[in-house]
């Protein structure tokens, strides 16, 4: 059951695609005529708590647990290598219960034996369980996933989520690599952020919808539909400025939705120092390939060094300083909510 599940979400999400509808078209980048740089000084090394990255772009958690995404795990790992990305697998819980689909996971260590690669696992997991995993794939991280929502409308899926921050406090306490919490596209608010925070948590992906669908995704696999609940969560743009309220820049990952080295550099300019992509790599390596997906990464990176050169940052900590006004729909949300926004307008300004 569990194995059919998870490549009925592949093609799911493949179906489904990406909603678009992020709300980083709220965050307008400031133009500089002179930007006193050249592509050749663009440096996009990162860093996310204590682990150094090549690159911003995060490989964010997908699939495994059967033998059909054992080969999309293969051709990730191989991008990964490839392209010096680090890359997260999906819920690791399918090997813990069936010894027998670990290759599945254990692929993408195979195949980068020096690449940064993190776990993942559910908050319903046991400090025991989530040392298994990390030792599975030898992983530099562990992601915890919240998608409570997604069990919800799960046929099969959970229905209690007591002792949720407690099992999380447990692992952070008791695990040698950092723990990474993530949403699976509903998003991470503030009073979460600041529970999460709380417990010992150092790094957080935001997670917010425009993405991949999980509540549409278990509604087509529901006999009765709930499709009111298609629209639940909060998008990446106000997700992303409600995190900020609470962690600082340098902890926080973007992701939910995002496609585009444009949308990138916003999302980083806000606050987040990378940015996690699932299904505009998934829909790319199933629809034209493995060789296909190193050029779009060849071609992001790209984007990212073109953005950057325009703007006069070097260095992705710099983006951080770029002034960027924030509008609409996302501004709205955050005058409701009292997260001040003025000063991301306002950077580097004149004296």
């Amino acid at each position: 059951m569990r194995e059919s599940r998870k490549m009925e979400h592949v093609l799911h999400a493949l179906k489904l695609g990406q909603l678009g509808q992020h709300g980083l078209n709220d965050f307008k980048l400031v133009h500089n005529c002179l930007p006193e740089t050249s592509s050749q000084r663009i440096k996009l090394h990162t860093s996310i708590g204590e682990l150094q990255l090549s690159s911003p772009i995060l490989i964010n958690a997908m699939t495994g647990g059967s033998s059909e995404t054992e080969t999309i795990n293969r051709e990730l790992a191989i991008v990964a290598r490839e392209k010096k990305l680090a890359m997260a697998v999906g819920s690791q819980m399918a090997a813990i219960k069936d010894k027998s689909v670990r290759s599945s996971y254990q692929i993408v260590r195979q195949l980068n034996p020096d690449g940064i690669i993190f776990a993942n696992l559910g908050s319903e997991a046991t400090v025991e369980q989530a040392q298994e995993a990390i030792e599975m794939i030898e992983a530099n991280a562990l992601q915890i996933h919240l998608n409570v929502m997604q069990e919800l409308i799960m046929p099969e899926g959970d229905r209690s989520f007591v002792g949720m921050e407690e099992r999380i406090a447990a692992i952070v306490d008791s695990v040698s690599v950092p723990v990474i919490v993530k949403e699976v596209g509903f998003g991470i608010m503030r009073e979460s952020a600041a529970r999460l925070r709380k417990l010992g948590v150092q790094i957080i992906d935001v997670g917010g919808t425009g993405g991949t669908n999980f509540a549409a995704i278990e509604n087509a696999r529901r006999n009765k539909n709930v499709e009111w609940l298609n629209d639940w969560g909060c998008r990446t743009s106000t997700a992303l400025l409600e995190a900020l309220t609470v962690y600082p820049r340098g902890s926080i990952i973007a992701s939910g939705g995002i496609r585009n080295p444009l949308e990138m550099i916003k999302a980083i300019a806000a606050g987040a120092s990378a940015v996690g992509m699932a299904g505009a790599f998934l829909c790319v390596l199933q629809t034209e390939g493995t060789k296909a997906m190193l050029d779009f990464v060849d071609e992001l990176h790209e984007g990212l060094t073109m953005v950057m050169t325009a703007l006069g940052t070097e260095e992705i900590s710099q983006l951080w300083q770029t002034p960027l006004v924030i509008t609409g729909d996302t501004a709205d949300w955050c005058n409701a909510r009292g997260i001040v926004i003025n000063e991301y307008a306002t950077r580097g300004k004149v004296e």
